[in-house]
């Protein structure tokens, strides 16, 4: 597996899959020097042609990510925290917005800002039983400021995401699977079988399995267009499903379909 260390974010590249690692721990809390480093992954990983899925999980065994790190916020400015809570939103749109499908796999608590990285993933796989999810900021006086109330009003019914985030409350991963804010949770033993069992999963994904540039455009299209007018929305897909008939998978995959054999996707 190759590897490229940064300071807050490991950044590997196994079978197509780029695995960006929040370290910091024991609570995988997040700085603003961890959101660049998270940044400029999100950003390795989009520019290379190799690169098909990204994996986002916490490093350890108990925390996907806690959220920012109080003590910094504590220590700084008004002024710094606004453009702190600007440039995280700026990170997290560009992971949701990047063409390749987006995992993140939690491996332990998930909250407050965890969550919020965790909701601009396409997917959340949780290890049963390895921790709980929420978004407690009412606690701290303040509310879920990087995307929080968005993104999760826009994954469950509007007034639960409300009840959820003024009460403060944590839930399951089991439960949150049941809201629709966790996709599936999976057994496992370790935090190192359960991540082994998502890079299988993600490499799924990837050629020759399958249409990865397909993959990419599908979800383009839906975190786009679920953002504009519905004419519109039907526009973007048009000019996706374009670049897509243009595409050798798509050569490929209807040609092994006339063919009745197996597609070999190339991922371009």
């Amino acid at each position: 597996m190759e590897a490229t260390k940064t300071r807050l974010v490991d950044y590997r590249v196994r079978g197509g899959v780029a695995l960006l690692e929040l370290n910091n721990p024991a609570a995988n809390c997040y700085s603003y020097e961890m959101m660049r480093d998270l940044d400029d992954a999100v950003l390795q990983a989009r520019f290379n042609d190799d690169v098909h899925v990204i994996v986002i999980r916490g490093s350890g065994e108990k925390f996907f990510c806690a959220g920012a790190d109080i003590n910094m916020l504590n220590s700084v400015t008004p002024g710094f925290k606004y453009y702190f809570c600007l440039h995280a939103n700026e990170t997290l749109n560009r992971l949701e917005q990047t063409p390749k499908l987006v995992i993140a796999a939690l491996n332990g608590h998930t909250v407050g800002g965890g969550l919020e990285i965790a909701m601009a993933a396409d997917l959340r796989i949780a290890r049963k039983g390895a921790g709980k999810v929420g978004l407690p900021e009412v606690t701290l006086g303040v509310l879920p400021g990087t995307g929080g109330t968005q993104r999760l009003s826009r994954l469950v019914n509007k007034s639960r995401a409300i009840e959820l985030m003024v009460t403060g409350d944590l839930l399951s991963f089991e439960d949150a699977r049941e809201l629709g804010i966790v996709n599936q949770v999976w057994e496992a033993a370790s935090t190192d079988e359960f991540m082994e069992k998502v890079m299988k999963y993600a490499e799924g994904f990837c050629p020759p399995n399958r249409a990865s540039k397909a993959v990419g455009r599908i979800k383009r299209s839906v975190q786009t267009g679920s953002e504009i007018p519905f004419e519109t929305a039907l526009a973007l897909e048009r000019e996706l499903q374009q670049q897509l008939f243009q595409s050798e998978d798509a050569k490929e995959g209807i040609g092994a379909y006339v063919g009745k054999r197996k597609a070999n996707f190339s991922g371009r």
